[in-house]
């Protein structure tokens, strides 16, 4: 989820529980939440839940009518699901690999690029979300990639900059079967690996301890 504002942020953002946070003690005025049941995942469901109620204005994008969290929204935007989306998706080992849909939206429900769009739109901001096609918002995604690509990072999407998106095939950036640091170089000023020794914070005297596998920006419904 996020909250609407009428200019772009200079900082990162808050994380999700965080932001939660932020929405219990009356930052945040009005929040979307897209594709996720907060008040159900996130550690201390109820906290989240009660956050959520004390926002003015929710909106929820979901292909479910009937969640907690959309229990607490001012408005639901139904959104399309898996089989009804055209688009990208990216797996674990860099492969982007084009998502065809085999279903039609059904009702009301729009994809969200065009849920976002159409939002930004009405808020003023139509030369900046003019897209027409998943198509078209995976070209910015490219171009974008290429004017960051001064700055040390690892995206490296020039293989698609002239692919037909119509046509394209599971491919892995920056090229397939490249292995990743083959170099022996790392993203930190000095090129090398920053290993970092983690002590678990549980304390294991007591006889029973409870693990819910949640960790603070990794979460389940």
């Amino acid at each position: 989820g996020f909250w609407l504002s009428p200019t772009i942020c200079t900082k990162p953002g808050l994380k999700a529980v965080d932001l939660f946070e932020a929405c219990a003690n009356g930052q945040i005025k009005a929040l979307w939440v897209i594709s996720t049941n907060p008040a159900v995942s996130l550690p201390d469901a109820d906290g989240v839940a009660a956050a959520i109620a004390n926002v003015p204005f929710v909106v929820t994008s979901d292909i479910m009518e009937k969640t907690d969290t959309n229990a607490l929204a001012d408005v639901l935007l139904p959104a399309t699901g898996w089989g009804e989306k055209d688009g990208t998706v990216t797996n674990s080992e860099r492969r982007i690999s084009r998502q065809r849909a085999f279903l039609p939206a059904p009702g009301d429900a729009r994809p969200d690029w065009k849920i976002i769009s159409d939002v930004a739109k009405r808020m003023g901001f139509s030369d900046a979300f003019s897209y027409g096609s998943s198509a078209d918002v995976f070209a910015e995604y490219v171009a974008l990639d290429q004017a960051a690509s001064a700055f040390p990072r690892d995206l490296d999407l020039s293989i698609f900059a002239d692919a037909d998106y119509a046509k394209m095939v599971p491919t892995q950036w920056p090229r397939n079967g490249a292995r990743f640091f083959a170099n022996g170089q790392y993203y930190h000023p000095d090129g090398k690996a920053q290993m970092v020794a983690v002590t678990s914070p549980v304390s294991l005297n007591s006889r029973f301890t409870l693990n819910t596998g949640r960790n603070r920006d990794q979460w389940h419904t």
